[in-house]
């Protein structure tokens, strides 16, 4: 190190403590980046890349942003995964002695932003925790560093309830302990875009201690404090804003695990990975920032507890008979800033004067919703109501200290009113009267002098000064005035009396600027004190308002309050799915009805492709979770039993990154549901089996739905296209065989959309084929094998098997019960060697065509 200039030393021992993060160093107006950070950056913010002397090695990478536009070069940073250490002069360079002290002030990563464009206002910026126990348990935790919120819980299972947690959350960072297993470490890191980060400091600090609420749990405080330590560690000032941690369990919760989320398209849908045509895009109708990250959270974890539910429902129905108060409240709410971020970034200390008036005028709506909530005369929004704290020493102070309008910068000031401080207005008074006074020099040496150009100016080099053009020197009076600066086309000129003013001037500007900082600090400090009642505030105004979305939505949809049935009865009159409802806007949409109870456990549901099975089966369990996180749904009438857990198996889609085809996806859900489903489950499975021969598919089909029926008795919708599957009606008394409608007309099918009892007749697979635009060709050659076919007698059965003989994934009892004889499965293996991936849907049908004859004869 000896061999770089000691400024070039001083930024290598910085550096030496943020390997993995960008280094911002401080010179001047510049944050400067050196060496490999320097190539890195330039690369990234496709920013100039050139070098300095470094000392004797010679020349050294060197690139650098304007400390005012760093910001957005930060944000692009933290965008993209990366971390970004911020390292100031902690010096004055006038009085520096060598190098100017240098240190790191705060670090910046994905999950502890606080403010740009990568934070969403109505999404959370979660970072966790995650802490592995000898006892084969976990402790996550999370936290929201911009809002202050923080939870906590104990998983006690395999990698992929940690996994599913993780993604629940969203955390856009994991911060985990260097010993953490190097497997669970890559899934986190293949499954999630999330940042990994190492703290294995876990002694619980005094400063955040009061924030663990009493919690006895060792594991629980371990990894909390893992967290706290870590935010502490990084951010380097006080985080007054953290809230009490929430202890969870994830059984208080209807548990969706990340692949039924994610099928079900509950906050992004699956092609786009947007928020629109999901779930939460069709229920965000909230006017609040807060509301809309609680409405998120609320789809996350719905409720299983019957009280909350039915609370939230009653105030969902309170809401709803009183549209005009609602209008109102809703207009009330618009005005409403986020709270739970102002009151961080005041804890935060990068608050400025804006940021307060949005509080203030935030405050100021909170008795008027009070007084609209009470008028609705109900229990449960009394309540409410009561809980609305409107802070008013905070709005007085507010309205007392802060202009209307002030500037975004809190050190130049014009922030405080007049009228606040006694010695700010004697400051302000005497620089206006100091500027009045030149003023009116100004017009008496105009007259004195009879030069009507003259002018008095002012600029921060020579400070105030006369300006007389070269044309009309010859009207001054020798020695009238001090020479000053010499332009092109005028002289300036300074008088004793106009340098004492300038000297009142300046010094009470200065002063003034100075007072208005300490003063808007101390204004700052006051509100601090406040921030407990603050969030406490937000928490409510969020929860109105996600209740009066989905009075909203509810209203407007023609949605109703569904009852719940201790008895495990679905029953649904014109269902309908709520966001197809919603795309389909003027067309018309058809309901279907739902009816299952004790004696109909199984819905073995059948029709062709493009008819609606999914549709109908995605329905049901939207209805459910709408159902429990307190909104109406979208039906005639509606009865529910509240469900723990639904699991979701539908389309097909390949796991690239873990290298999993789409069949072994398949098989990794259906096995994840029957795991872990119980009786009071909801399970969803379309087309399991597809993904391998026909006989394969059957087999495991089949030992699905019979070991559903036999063993866990979950209310399970199984959709399928081997009709052969039907005849299981005779065999499992819960199951029952339902399809959607179609019709031919003219050789052509048309979907009716419509599910009745009974199984389906056939598939019409070669009529959407028609309805694809295949060749006509191709169309009249399989209606010829299809005919081939059925005369032959060549449809498939399903194996004959006792009740119970087939268990899930019994590889030796699917052998054993094949219905193929050796030359059957020779011909198998010849068809499997066929590479017909790579080949055209037309050569691979004259492919399999040609070998079909062959094999026959």
């Amino acid at each position: 190190m000896a061999t770089y200039t000691p400024m070039i030393q001083q930024y290598l021992q910085v550096k030496a403590d943020y390997q993995d993060a960008f280094l911002f160093f401080r010179l001047g107006d510049f944050y400067e980046m050196f060496f490999d950070d320097a190539l890195k950056a330039s690369q990234e913010l496709e920013i100039t890349l050139t070098s300095r002397e470094g000392g004797s090695e010679g020349r050294i990478p060197m690139c650098g942003v304007p400390y005012h536009s760093a910001p957005q070069y930060i944000e692009r940073l933290i965008e993209k995964g990366y971390k970004v250490a911020i390292c100031e002069q902690t010096e004055d360079p006038r009085q520096a002695k060598g190098v100017v002290k240098r240190e790191v002030v705060q670090l910046i990563t994905p999950g502890t932003m606080m403010e740009g464009r990568g934070l969403q206002e109505k999404e959370n910026n979660f970072i966790a925790a995650l802490s592995p126990f000898s006892d084969g348990s976990y402790g996550f935790a999370y936290s929201d560093l911009s809002t202050g919120e923080s939870k906590v819980t104990l998983l006690k299972g395999d990698y992929e309830l940690v996994l599913n947690e993780i993604a629940l959350s969203g955390a856009k960072e994991v911060v985990i302990p260097s010993q953490l297993s190097e497997e669970l470490q890559l899934k986190i890191r293949e499954r999630f875009a999330a940042t990994l980060s190492f703290e294995d400091n876990e002694t619980i600090n005094e400063s955040f201690s009061t924030l663990l609420n009493s919690m006895e749990e060792t594991k629980l405080k371990s990894t909390i404090s893992r967290l706290f330590n870590y935010l502490y560690r990084t951010q380097k000032r006080s985080l007054d804003h953290l809230q009490p941690v929430n202890r969870y369990e994830i059984q208080q919760f209807m548990k969706i695990d990340y692949y039924s989320k994610r099928n079900l398209e509950l906050t992004e849908t699956i092609r786009s990975k947007g928020k629109k045509g999901s779930l939460l895009w069709l229920l965000d109708e909230t006017r609040t920032a807060m509301g809309g990250r609680l409405l998120k959270q609320w789809i996350d974890r719905p409720l299983i507890k019957k009280e909350d539910i039915i609370r939230r429902q009653s105030l969902v129905e309170v809401f709803m008979s009183h549209y005009f108060e609602r209008q109102e409240m809703r207009e009330k709410l618009t005005e409403v800033y986020d709270l739970e971020r102002l009151a961080g970034r005041v804890a935060f200390g990068n608050v400025n004067a804006r940021d307060l008036m949005q509080l203030k005028r935030s405050l100021y709506q909170i008795p008027h919703l009070k007084s609209i909530i009470a008028q609705m005369e109900d229990e449960e929004s009394a309540l409410l109501a009561a809980q609305l704290d409107p802070c008013e020493e905070v709005v007085d102070l507010l309205e007392r200290a802060i202009v209307d309008n002030p500037p975004l910068s809190i050190k130049d000031g014009n922030i405080i009113q007049d009228g606040y401080h006694e010695e700010l207005d004697k400051y302000r008074d005497a620089s206006k009267n100091g500027k009045t006074w030149i003023a009116q020099l100004e017009r008496e040496e105009r007259e004195k002098t009879g030069i009507k150009s003259l002018k008095i100016g002012y600029n921060r080099v020579f400070g105030y000064y006369i300006e007389v053009t070269k044309a009309n020197l010859h009207l001054l009076e020798e020695g009238q005035y001090e020479r000053k600066q010499t332009l092109t086309n005028a002289e300036r000129f300074v008088t004793p009396a106009l340098k004492e003013k300038e000297a009142l001037i300046l010094q009470a500007e200065e002063k003034s600027v100075e007072l208005e900082y300490v003063l808007f600090t101390e204004i700052r400090e006051f509100v601090k004190c406040y921030i407990p009642r603050l969030q406490r505030l937000a928490k409510i105004v969020s929860e109105i308002d996600v209740l009066q979305c989905f009075a909203s939505i509810s209203e407007e949809r023609h949605y109703v309050k569904p009852q719940f049935s201790s008895e495990r009865l679905i029953l649904l009159k014109e269902g309908r799915h709520p966001v197809v409802e919603k795309v389909m806007n003027a067309q018309e949409y058809v309901p279907n009805d739902c009816y299952m109870d004790k004696e109909r456990e199984i819905l073995l549901i059948t029709g062709p492709n493009m008819s609606g099975k999914s549709t109908y089966m995605r329905q049901i369990a939207l209805t459910a979770i709408l159902a429990q996180i307190g909104c109406f749904v979208p039906a005639s009438e509606a009865t529910l039993p509240i469900f723990d857990q639904v699991f979701t198996r539908i389309g097909a889609a390949d796991d690239l990154i873990s290298g999993q085809s789409t069949f072994m996806v398949e098989m990794l859900e259906a096995n994840h549901a029957i795991e872990n489903a119980t009786a009071n489950s909801l399970i969803l499975f379309d087309e399991i089996g597809r993904g391998t021969s026909t006989y394969d598919g059957m087999a495991l089909a089949q030992a699905i739905i019979e070991h559903i029926h036999n063993k866990i008795g979950a209310k399970t919708l199984f959709s399928t296209h081997y009709h052969e599957l039907t005849v299981l009606d005779k065999e499992l008394k819960q199951l029952k065989n339902v399809h959607v409608s179609a019709i031919e007309q003219n050789g052509k099918v048309v979907f009716l959309h419509k599910i009745k009892e009974g199984a389906a007749d056939k598939s019409y697979g070669i009529h959407v084929a028609q309805l694809a635009n295949l060749p006509n060709s191709l169309i009249k050659r399989a209606n010829e094998l299809l005919e081939n076919f059925e005369n032959q007698g060549e449809s498939v059965q399903p194996p004959k098997l006792e009740s119970g003989q087939l268990s899930f994934f019994d590889e030796p009892v699917i052998k054993e019960a094949s219905p193929f004889s050796a030359k059957e499965k020779k011909a198998l293996d010849q068809i499997r060697e066929i590479d017909i991936l790579e080949m055209t849907p037309m050569q691979a049908m004259n492919t399999l065509y040609e070998l079909h004859k062959k094999l026959k004869g």
